[in-house]
């Protein structure tokens, strides 16, 4: 048996295939390595995986997170996978390919992450080729959920709220400027705090005057901040990846236009495609 797993920073999304091909999927929490330890994922593991799994059974761990793109942050991960699945060769890659074997599978191109972070990317049609570094939620992730919840927080906290969402958004969170400065500097997944309002937005476009200004703001400063900064990147099409972009997918497609770059495939989650990807690439190794 073998397991394909997508980890985001939110949500990770799991798919066992079994021997006759059958597909399983289940979710978990994130694991970004960067906010989650080895022990904390071990723990959350043990308690949120299905209970019919036969862990001693699984011959092989393909696991593609947020935060994967060190040795030491691999490590974190792989500590984990090994202990939870004992018998199995554990491979972990950074979210970043997951997204280029999902949205391009062997074909070269861009490919982005519009999630609760961000990420882009050229890629070769095996390995990524170029990559500007997003630089995490405190200095960058433009265009990502928690870019968008910042945003949402700084014009709540400050009063720029149209008077209607203003009092919605009080009412639907019940937090006082005391509860969110606990939550930034002392609570743990603070990036996961900020994604969570950016479905405020989504829930409430009653106001596009200003909900839909939040969001083209947002993917103007990914595009001017990153996608502009890579070579030709007019001759490439963008294929996304991430709740965000997918939410907001007309809006990122109006952005994209306006800087002459076409739209090519946009999804929620890679997990499908990535299923397909080591299907596909399975059948070529034999």
């Amino acid at each position: 048996m073998i397991i394909i797993a997508d980890g985001g920073s939110t949500k990770t999304n799991w798919c066992l295939l079994n021997e006759s091909g059958r597909k399983i999927y289940f979710n978990t929490e994130g694991y970004n390595p960067f906010f989650a330890t080895t022990d904390y994922i071990i723990s959350s593991l043990r308690n949120n995986l299905p209970g019919h799994l036969a862990l001693d059974q699984i011959r092989e761990v393909n696991y593609y997170g947020a935060g994967c793109s060190s040795e030491a942050n691999v490590n974190i991960v792989k500590e984990a996978m090994n202990t939870i699945f004992p018998a199995a060769r554990v491979s972990v890659g950074h979210d970043l390919l997951a997204a280029c074997r999902a949205l391009l599978g062997l074909n070269q191109g861009f490919a982005a992450i519009l999630g609760t972070g961000t990420n882009t990317c050229l890629y070769d049609g095996q390995k990524v080729s170029l990559n500007i570094d997003s630089l995490g939620y405190f200095l960058g992730d433009e265009g990502s959920g928690a870019y968008i919840g910042k945003r949402i927080l700084r014009d709540y906290m400050r009063g720029y709220m149209p008077k209607k969402l203003q009092s919605l958004f009080t009412d639907t969170y019940k937090l006082s400027h005391a509860d969110i400065f606990d939550h930034l500097y002392n609570q743990p997944l603070p990036n996961r705090f900020c994604a969570s309002f950016s479905k405020f937005i989504y829930d409430h476009t009653d106001n596009p005057e200003y909900t839909r200004k939040v969001v083209d703001d947002s993917f103007t400063d990914f595009f001017n901040s990153l996608v502009i900064h890579y070579p030709e990147y007019k001759k490439y099409h963008l294929n996304c990846v991430g709740s965000v972009g997918y939410s907001f997918r007309d809006i990122l497609s109006e952005v994209a236009n306006r800087f002459e770059m076409g739209i090519g495939k946009i999804i929620r989650s890679p997990i499908d495609d990535l299923v397909h990807y080591h299907m596909v690439l399975s059948r070529l190794e034999k």
